[in-house]
């Protein structure tokens, strides 16, 4: 009996074995399908339709930015010309007055009022720069190629 006892405690023992394993086995391929069934066709059917709106808003949505941005430039343009406008009238007004004509001739043509002397100061090194400027320009250019290769090796360049 004792031998008997053993057998039928193997076998039960195998069957159980046998059991836990196949609820191993189905827990496994239900968490296999419920990973598959989380996309549904309801669900593909709406990204569809997200998708689809979402490229059918873009271009309409581009449109709508660029054409604000022209517009802020537009009301930046009209902002800076009321500006130089308020500025050409401020002028026209400064221009009407014969004492600001006086001193601008004063200033830019260097006129002087009857028993004034008047004097002009020279800068020596504009005048250099200008003898420079008019020498290079009267002279043919194979000419100033020449001088040109001629100063490149001079010391106190």
């Amino acid at each position: 009996m004792a031998g008997n006892r053993d057998r039928f405690t193997t076998a039960t023992r195998l069957r159980l074995l046998g059991e836990q394993t196949a609820a191993r086995v189905y827990r496994s391929q239900n968490r296999r399908q419920d990973r598959r069934s989380r996309l549904t066709g309801r669900a593909a059917f709406l990204a569809l339709v997200v998708c689809t709106l979402v490229v059918a808003l873009a271009y309409p949505m581009r449109q709508y930015v660029s054409q604000r941005n022209e517009i802020a430039e537009q009301e930046r343009e009209a902002r800076e010309a009321r500006q130089r406008v308020e500025e050409l009238r401020d002028e026209k007004a400064r221009l009407q007055d014969d004492a600001y004509i006086q001193r601008l001739a004063r200033e830019h043509l260097h006129y002087v009022m009857p028993g004034e002397t008047g004097y002009t100061m020279i800068d020596p090194e504009a005048v250099r720069e200008r003898r420079e400027e008019r020498d290079a320009t009267d002279r043919p250019w194979y000419s100033n190629v020449l001088d040109g290769v001629d100063n490149a090796d001079r010391p106190d360049r």
